[in-house]
This record gives structure tokens, sequence and C-alpha cells, in this order.
């Protein structure tokens, strides 16, 4: 796993007053402090460069003791992409679940909820049909989504995979419910110092927001006079099936050679 920069000095006595708030303590009276601190001393205990998402993800995966972990953004019922990876099976997690819009942090987003499949390879119950053959291809054998939000906020979820099967111990299971919550206040104290309408440069830095694919998806809306999120699932069947990458297809729409509605592909409006 690369190491990476702490996160800069301010950002980080941000989200110590975020997390130690009385109102974060009252909404997360099961979350021990112990571990709380811990997971700051980690994000802080590195000289060197700002790489706050980047380094986020490591923390997360490292608190957990799992082989990898990412974080997904989501907003109503679209995934903006992914704030960071620990490594590349996380990174290919992520841009599976952004291609198919299917696989444990869609659920976990969607159910509020912790989502557990502690065996992906052969699950008691299939679920995730499009998702698991190549996330099995590529060693992961247990995956296990949980919920970013703060308050009623909803931001999205953090993944977290094992390359053996078998269902987090009752201390990884705490302790990822905990970095989940520091992982959401982190997301919003980075996002805070952004200006309107921007990402913040510390998300920006090792983030995947398929930039290409929410165009796309705003142009095909236009095309057929339907919502964006409903655009975004025509362009994921239409990749899914013809076995093509779904930012290729976003890239054909983008630059007008392929349209979803009647008119030819050059004409402009």
């Amino acid at each position: 796993m690369a190491r990476t920069g702490r996160l800069p000095g301010a950002l980080l006595r941000t989200l110590v007053a975020q997390v130690f708030s009385p109102a974060s303590q009252e909404e997360s009276c099961l979350m021990s402090d112990d571990r709380r601190m811990r997971i700051i001393a980690k994000l802080s205990d590195e000289p060197g460069p700002a790489l706050a998402a980047r380094r986020l993800c490591d923390v997360c995966a490292e608190v957990t003791a799992v082989s990898g972990a990412g974080i997904m953004l989501m907003s109503g019922d679209m995934p903006r992409g992914s704030a960071c990876t620990s490594n590349g099976v996380s990174q290919l997690i992520e841009s599976l679940q952004f291609e198919l819009g299917e696989g444990p942090c869609v659920d976990a987003y969607n159910e509020d909820r912790p989502v557990l499949e502690p065996d992906l390879a052969t699950p008691v119950r299939p679920r995730w049909l499009a998702f698991t053959p190549t996330a099995v291809e590529a060693g992961v054998r247990a995956i296990f989504g949980f919920p970013l939000h703060v308050g009623a906020v909803r931001l999205g979820a953090l993944n977290l995979y094992c390359d053996a099967s078998g269902p987090l111990t009752d201390d990884q299971h705490a302790d990822a419910l905990v970095m989940a919550d520091v992982a959401a206040r982190a997301v919003l104290a980075m996002q805070a110092s952004a200006p309107a309408g921007r990402l913040a440069v510390e998300l920006e830095a090792g983030s995947d927001f398929q930039y290409v694919v929410h165009q796309a998806s705003g142009m095909v809306a236009a095309q057929l006079d339907v919502s964006v999120g409903h655009a975004l699932t025509r362009l994921r069947a239409y990749a899914f099936g013809h076995d093509r990458p779904l930012a290729e297809i976003a890239h054909e729409v983008v630059s007008r050679r392929l349209r979803f509605d009647d008119r030819k592909t050059d004409d402009r409006p």
C-alpha cells in the first residue's frame, strides 16, 4: 500500500472539532473515543505534502485491517465517482460500481445501512450479477459497504474489501463504523474551504469523478427529455449491451458521434 502525506494542520483541526463536537457525540454515542483518536492519529502521523483524500483511504484500510478501501461520493440517485482508493483493486471496485450502477457502496448508500458480503465468490444470496465476476477475478473474496453521512446529509459510501473470504470481526466492524463517520466528516471538512461550485483541491487530487460521463448524461437527458439519472441508466445499458467501457460511450456522446434520439449524430441543436 502506498504511503502518502498527512492531512494539513488546519484541516485536521477542523476535523477534530467536528468529530468530538457535542452533536457528533450525541449522533454516535456508541462509537468509542479511543477508536476516534486512533484514526485521527493515523491521519496525522506522517510528514509530507497534503494528499488528504488518498491518505484517508489508506487509513480506512489500515484501521479496519482489510486489503483495500475506497470512498464513493453520491448525490441523490447519482454516483459522482471515487474520491479516493487505496490500491489498484479498490480502484477497479469503484470503477465497476460506477459503470454498472451496482455493488456494496451503491446498496449501502441507497439503503442507508452497512452491506456485508463475506463470500463474494459463493454467496448465500447471489447479488450484483454484473459486478461480481470481474471483482472475483481481480481477487476480491469479501466486500463490505458502509454509508457515509453526517446527520441527515448523505454523502456516499465507504467500500472495504478482503482478499480472503470471511466476515469482519466485531472489532473490524466497530472500527469500520467509526471510520465511516470520520471519513464523512473529513470529506465535508475538505469541501468546506472550496469555492462555490468547485471541488476541493484535497478531493480532486486522488479522485476519479468521471466528468465526461456526467457531461454525456446531461446531453442524453436533453435528447430524450428524461432525468439525468435515467439518462445515466441508458448509457450504462448501452455500454453493457455492446461490451464497451462506459467512458468510451460517453466520449462518443460528447463528441456527437452517438445520440440516443432519432436525430443524425452530427446534427446541431
